[in-house]
């Protein structure tokens, strides 16, 4: 399942993250297992580009261990929401921004249950080592 866009490629470059999170949650069951453990959540990004336009995507960690494009899952809803500058998720993912100082500089908003939102960082860093993610973006 892709999770592109639909944008040009160059609008969201970081959305590149969120199919190579799938193929590693696809590859490894056990990783997709234990971050479904670690994370029991939906979590959706909504990112604003350069340009000002906002896109989402979501990481179901609920029931199927999936990334896909929209705010949640078809008949789901998001236990959280966090809506950031897609040059900030880039770096959350790369590993070069925080979370928490991301959030406490008003660069992160968070909406919804904020403690499962901290679940949501080890398994980017996971991931981020996984795919090599820092390299791709």
């Amino acid at each position: 399942m892709s999770v592109k866009n639909g944008n040009p490629p160059d609008s969201f470059p970081s959305s590149a993250a969120f199919d190579l999170i799938n193929e590693t949650l696809a590859a490894n069951p056990k990783e997709r297992e234990a971050a479904i453990k670690t994370a029991q959540g939906i979590f959706a990004f909504t990112l604003t580009n350069e340009a000002g336009a906002t896109e989402s995507w979501y990481l179901d960690f609920k029931k199927d261990g999936v990334a896909g494009k929209g705010a949640a899952p078809e008949g789901g809803k998001a236990d959280v929401t966090l809506a950031l500058s897609e040059k900030d998720f880039a770096g959350l993912v790369a590993g070069t921004a925080n979370a928490q100082r991301l959030f406490m500089g008003g660069k992160l908003k968070i909406r919804g249950n904020a403690m499962k939102a901290m679940k949501i960082e080890p398994i980017l860093s996971k991931a981020k080592a996984n795919t090599g993610v820092k390299a791709k973006l």
